[in-house]
């Protein structure tokens, strides 16, 4: 079984890659290395889950562990990294975790910015949808530790928006099998297809608010009038 994992890797990506370490971790650990592997794409970015996710997928479908633990395992794993940078921001700051991003390779100041700037703007929603982000899936995290977002609706929000995504990433390599690394292939555009579906959610909900908002002022004016 372990040498199906590490051929289908070498098919793609050198034994000492970042495919071979994760099939690696996987075959050694089981369901607890998956943890491990997609936790890391919290705590170092440059990571893709768009990766190490359909590798999880492509071992449940070799009898690693199940399609069921197969998620439950992603998900955690993303939970926890995400509580780690979580507290990160909690315990030293905004500055010197603007300062410690930038340090990080292949990484600018300007990425931790922009996620600033958007859980500034979306707050709770940030979380949840920066998820299935990419990049913002790793740094969301901070912003929310350096706000002290409630930890409670901190976890349920990442929880969900992980689950989310692992989904699609583990159940793709599932499905394709021995073929996993053929949805590197197509993970740009269901990047680009989860970006535009946010940004319509958002366009939408920001119209729905002021809709109600409008219609509220005119209930109010129109009482206002009769009285």
């Amino acid at each position: 079984m372990s040498d199906l994992l590490i051929a289908a890797a070498a098919d793609t990506e050198p034994l000492d890659g970042l495919a071979g370490w994760a099939v690696g971790v996987m075959d050694a650990l089981g369901g607890p290395g998956a943890a491990v592997v997609v936790g890391a794409d919290n705590l170092f970015p440059p990571i893709p889950s768009e990766l190490v996710l359909p590798l999880a997928g492509f071992s449940a479908s070799q009898g690693v562990f199940s399609f069921g633990a197969a998620l439950f395992w992603t998900t955690l794993g993303s939970v926890l990294g995400a509580i780690i940078v979580y507290a990160v921001g909690a315990l030293i700051g905004r500055e010197r975790t603007r300062a410690l991003v930038v340090r990080i390779p292949l990484i600018k100041a300007t990425d931790f910015d922009r996620t600033e700037a958007w859980f500034a703007k979306h707050g709770s929603k940030a979380v949840f949808l920066g998820r299935m982000v990419p990049l913002f899936r790793s740094f969301i995290s901070l912003p929310a530790g350096i706000e002290r977002m409630g930890m409670v609706k901190f976890l349920v929000l990442t929880t969900l928006g992980s689950l989310i995504w692992n989904t699609v990433f583990v159940t793709a390599g599932y499905q394709l099998g021995e073929n996993w690394h053929l949805v590197d292939a197509y993970a740009e555009i269901l990047q680009k297809i989860v970006v535009v579906s946010i940004a319509v959610a958002l366009v939408v909900f920001v119209a729905m608010r002021l809709r109600s908002r409008r219609q509220a002022r005119l209930t109010d004016h129109t009482a206002y009038r009769a009285g």
